[in-house]
């Protein structure tokens, strides 16, 4: 099985990201939908037989069931229409379900995808909806939120591994710079690292810089049997691995705050499954919630060693053009973190990579592309392997 295609990518879809005046998220996932089918002329919609939705909360649009809303408002009723919730990875656990789906030969052709619609909201409210995927009686009680949370662990890593804020801030640098060639992007916005360090301050030492933004958006990926791919277009992207994981949701039960556990064994499983190693991977999208969260994945993922990380940023090896280019949408930092619809946007990235479809962002001859996905602060990751097509 290794190496093995498990599902073909055929075709993808993003709304615009951003703060969307006007629409309900329902709609912005019909954006999405029709950008992907329009993608892929050649399928019907009613050869989709299952769709999976990836939404983190319903305090946003006071709105559940939100499966059977998408599946109507795409015209895909009756299939069966399932939302999945997995904190921030929501919707990176609705595409391993698609292709589980196709895989276990269940199903031919299914959709997964992501919505969030967060920005009508205050400031205060959108946090305390964010902070439901920390652990209530022991972090939000006592006054926790998820910039606190990763606080915690820049601080630790700092104090570890010797990670300074300027590296932190090297992070938001290039991923705003990558999204100065996204149109899909919430912030496409040249910023400096002076910018990030004289920003105001939201918990110590992650500043407003560092920190990701409250957006609207929605995802889609269309995903089939590996034999089927060519009948529906002459570019597929094969899914060669994937691995999900769960840790506490508590930072206080875990051995370690400068690692995520989820992270290092959903990637190990999805190396092994896809016959690759780090070393192979020539672009990425990794959960950069926070800074301090990219320069952590560049190490749970085997990008560089333990406590390198800071260095790897600050030697430009995660730029484009680099030797692991990384976040080249702009990531959840610039790009825009609609919390459920981001794990599938990030496949949505590596499509357009390994597809030659990125534009000015274009990560020359890259192969193979890596998706990391991450709920809360950490109790859940998922990591897809994408392989471009022959």
């Amino acid at each position: 099985m290794m190496g093995k295609p498990l599902a073909a990518v055929v075709s993808v879809g993003l709304s615009k990201f951003g703060r969307i005046e006007g629409k309900y998220g329902r709609e912005l996932f019909f954006d999405a939908f029709k950008e992907a089918i329009d993608g892929c002329p050649n399928l019907e919609t009613r050869d989709i037989e299952a769709l999976y939705v990836g939404q983190m909360s319903e305090f946003y649009e006071h709105q559940g069931h939100s499966g059977a809303i998408a599946a109507n408002w795409t015209r895909l009723l009756p299939i069966p229409s399932i939302r999945t919730e997995g904190a921030c990875a929501s919707s990176g656990a609705a595409v391993a379900l698609g292709v589980m789906s196709v895989h276990s030969g269940l199903c031919d052709v299914v959709m997964a995808g992501g919505i969030e619609k967060m920005t009508h909201q205050p400031t205060p409210f959108v946090t305390e909806a964010l902070a439901l995927a920390s652990d209530f009686p022991f972090e939000q009680w006592n006054g926790l939120t998820f910039p606190g949370l990763y606080a915690l662990m820049a601080t630790a890593h700092m104090h570890e591994y010797g990670t300074t804020e300027e590296q932190l801030a090297l992070v938001a640098v290039k991923n705003h710079g990558n999204a100065m060639f996204n149109p899909k992007a919430h912030l496409p916005k040249k910023i400096t690292v002076d910018d990030v360090l004289s920003s105001r301050i939201i918990a110590w030492p992650l500043k407003l810089y560092d920190c990701s933004l409250i957006t609207d958006g929605a995802s889609c990926v269309i995903l089939t049997k590996p034999e089927l791919a060519k009948k529906y277009t002459d570019t597929p992207v094969y899914i060669i691995g994937f691995g999900q994981a769960a840790d506490t949701i508590g930072l206080y039960e875990r051995a370690s705050l400068t690692s995520l556990a989820a992270t290092k064994v959903a990637s190990k499983k999805a190396y092994e499954m896809a016959g690759v190693s780090p070393k192979d991977i020539d672009v990425a999208e990794v959960h950069d919630c926070f800074t301090i969260a990219e320069i952590m994945a560049y190490e749970d993922l085997g990008f560089c060693e333990k406590g390198r990380g800071g260095k790897l940023i600050e030697d430009g090896e995660t730029n484009i053009g680099g030797r692991i280019p990384v976040n080249t949408s702009g990531g959840l930092k610039a790009k825009g973190h609609p919390v459920g619809a981001t794990g599938a946007a990030q496949i949505c990235e590596i499509y357009y990579q390994l597809t030659g479809q990125a534009g000015k962002r274009q990560v020359e001859g890259a192969e193979i592309g890596l998706a990391h996905n991450i709920g809360g602060s950490g109790a859940t990751g998922v990591v897809h392997i994408l392989r471009r097509g022959d």
